[in-house]
């Protein structure tokens, strides 16, 4: 991982140098992406260059407020607090949405104009903190968590994201432990947690690296993983419909063979046959470090 993290924090400092800008913006949830954005940040950039927003909401846990302030602090980054909450409810009121998801990017996309806001007044990049789990399986919000001028993590899977962050803190203990081991969650709605949109990340992570990584069949990847010939085709099918918002999404550091844009030739769009569904309470044959693992649907953030 030693490598990784130099050539990620040249990167940013790369990127940022040359667009000769004054430092960079990120939005901080208490999570573990944008934790070890900033580290990666601050690292590269240095302290005085890297400024962390937090936004809050209804939605947001006192958890994730308590490890985005304990991440700032032991960065020794400037934060500034913006309640997004008026914000989206002046929203809406006028909209009115009906439609739990259509609420939810809601507050993604006031979060995104805060951060460009910020960005305009103060000249300084806002970094993406989105990684290749959640691009892969369009779980995450045009406009909203997809802003920015680059996604640093946007060619590691969420389980190589925990793998960094316990790498980084190996260094020095920057990153909160509670940000690392706690279970992810967007939270933009009540009690949220990944898993009722998407398998759980170290299931997910064993069919995506041999669909994207090693261009391995469907029915290879089932034998190899253990997991459901069913599961795995609605996987693959949600990365190929996914294609949309990954060619809408900030420059990404490349750190594999085959980070999405050209490294991944695909179709924006395609007429694809119908999509293998996934029924509520779908099993798999696990392995034994995945046994007792439960499916949920698997959902379709735009």
């Amino acid at each position: 991982m030693q490598a990784v993290i130099e050539a990620l924090t040249l990167g940013i400092r790369d990127y940022v140098e040359k667009s000769n800008v004054p430092g960079v913006l990120i939005g901080l949830s208490g999570g573990i992406d944008s934790a070890v954005t900033a580290a990666l940040a601050v690292r590269a950039l240095g302290a005085e260059r890297v400024k962390g927003v937090r936004m809050p909401s209804k939605f947001s846990s006192q958890h994730s407020l308590d490890d985005a302030e304990a991440l700032a602090k032991n960065l020794d980054i400037s934060t500034e607090t913006v309640n997004i909450e008026p914000m989206v409810e002046s929203f809406r009121l006028s909209l009115k949405p009906q439609q739990r998801l259509t609420d939810q990017n809601l507050q993604a996309r006031v979060r995104g104009v805060i951060l460009m806001a910020l960005s305009n007044e103060t000249g300084f990049l806002v970094l993406a903190t989105g990684n290749k789990s959640e691009l892969a399986m369009g779980y995450t919000t045009l406009y909203g968590d997809m802003c920015g001028a680059l996604m640093p993590l946007g060619d590691l899977y969420k389980t190589q994201v925990w793998d960094l962050a316990r790498a980084i803190n190996q260094e020095k203990a920057v990153i909160p432990e509670s940000s690392i081991t706690k279970e992810p969650s967007a939270e933009l709605a009540p009690e949220q947690k990944d898993r009722d949109a998407l398998p759980p990340y170290e299931m997910l992570d064993l069919v995506l690296v041999r669909h994207l990584e090693h261009n391995l069949s469907k029915e290879v990847i089932s034998q190899e993983t253990g997991l459901g010939l069913g599961l795995v085709e609605g996987i693959i099918a949600q990365v190929n419909a996914c294609e949309f918002k990954r060619k809408q999404a900030a420059p990404i550091l490349m750190v594999s063979k085959r980070v999405f844009g050209e490294a991944r030739r695909w179709p924006v769009v395609s007429k694809l046959a119908e999509r293998p569904g996934f029924e509520p309470g779908m099993e798999f044959k696990p392995h034994t470090h995945l046994a007792g693992v439960r499916l949920q649907p698997l959902g379709h953030r735009s």
